[in-house]
């Protein structure tokens, strides 16, 4: 077995080991599950404000800034996108338009609902890693595994984002951060995204879930406040 796909067999290891205790941990402390996610975005989302506002000023007003502030808050976005994605699947807030699903027959509806759950976890599946596919023909390779795999096994560091002196140079690290660090979201945000996806299919399958999307947010919204103005 080659050096890559060792690292790759780790990899998905890690994900399965990552799915598993969420699932264990949950059944006794969702609530704690729930906090957790919710800091994590809070956490993102205000570092990733905050640093693109003292880069603004830095740079406007003091014509001066933080080396690789452009690059770290990238990849806070991409964190905060591919963690995020699993917590709206399961908080039910991701937006769709099923104007012409639910014209259906309520038993028809709940198959279609059923169709497109599944085709998220397929989604997820497919880029964890695409190989899987040449049993249908396909010659596509590859996916998020398989380059995380890539960039831990040739060790690239970052551009521009490096170790504060005082870090790096009692560790004996290199200055710069590694990608595969940074691309840790990648093998983590899908793993979550599948998870969270088969767990949506199967409250639609038993009938406690409507869809995965909630496209009657706003419907609902409208309903809840058509009254305010009249007060």
């Amino acid at each position: 077995m080659s050096e890559s796909a060792i690292i790759a067999a780790w990899a998905y290891a890690g994900m399965a080991i990552l799915v598993l205790s969420l699932f264990l941990i949950e059944r006794k402390f969702a609530d704690a599950v729930a906090r957790f996610e919710e800091n994590v975005l809070a956490f993102l989302l205000t570092a990733l404000t905050l640093l693109s506002f003292v880069q603004v000023v830095l740079r406007y007003g003091f014509n001066s800034g933080i080396d690789g502030a452009l690059e770290l808050t990238s990849i806070m976005f991409a964190w905060f996108i591919l963690f995020g994605m699993s917590y709206g699947i399961r908080t039910n807030i991701h937006l769709g338009v099923d104007v012409l699903i639910r014209l259906l027959p309520k038993k028809t509806f709940r198959y279609v609902a059923l169709v497109g759950a599944v085709c998220t976890v397929l989604y997820a599946v497919i880029l964890i890693s695409a190989d899987w596919l040449f049993i249908f023909g396909s010659e596509t390779r590859g996916g998020a595994v398989t380059y995380w795999s890539k960039m831990f096994q040739i060790d690239l560091g970052l551009e521009d984002v490096k170790y504060p002196t005082w870090f790096y140079e009692p560790l004996g690290l290199d200055q710069r951060v590694k990608r595969w660090i940074a691309y840790l979201i990648l093998p983590i945000g899908l793993s979550l995204l599948a998870y969270r996806s088969v767990q949506a299919t199967i409250a639609i399958f038993n009938g406690t879930r409507e869809l995965i999307i909630a496209s009657h947010e706003a419907e609902e919204l409208v309903a809840e406040n058509k009254d305010i103005l009249k007060d």
